[in-house]
């Protein structure tokens, strides 16, 4: 197990990549590409205008966000609840046995839920932030700091 362990922070960033990949493609399109077609597509599920663009916004960003390592967990749960929407919605339609239906939402969501426990790793945004705050903290004076009394 320690092997694999080595992997982890690689591991973790080829999850991210290859998530932000497929939602960006995906995303991309609803917000500007052919958004008539899946305005149409939404219509016909009793679903408002405005959800293709949030649909597309959480997609398309929460994808970027996932690239770049940066506030991974939150993205990851927006898009796990994008998927468990599309599932739910669209997917659905010929009922739980019917898993090519529903296959590929279903483990971009399981994936994303990965991320949004895991975190992002090392190589991520976020935790370039953090140290450089926690480097900033410990060069501001002393009594700059807030102290927990």
């Amino acid at each position: 197990m320690s092997q694999l362990k080595k992997w982890e922070a690689l591991t973790l960033l080829l999850l991210r990549c290859g998530l932000a990949i497929v939602f960006i493609y995906h995303g991309y399109p609803k917000l500007f590409g052919s958004t008539e077609r899946f305005l149409e597509s939404f219509r016909a599920l009793g679903l408002p205008a405005y959800v293709v663009y949030i649909a597309g916004a959480i997609e398309l960003f929460g994808g970027v966000a996932l690239a770049l390592g940066l506030f991974t967990r939150v993205a990851g749960l927006l898009l796990l609840v994008d998927m468990a929407a599309a599932i739910w919605k669209y997917n659905l339609n010929e009922g739980i046995y019917a898993v090519q239906e529903y296959e590929l939402p279903l483990i971009l969501g399981l994936a994303s839920l990965a991320v949004a426990a895991a975190g992002g790793g090392q190589f991520t945004l976020d935790r370039l932030i953090l140290l450089r705050k926690r480097k900033m903290e410990g060069a501001m004076p002393s009594f700059w700091k807030r102290h927990n009394q």
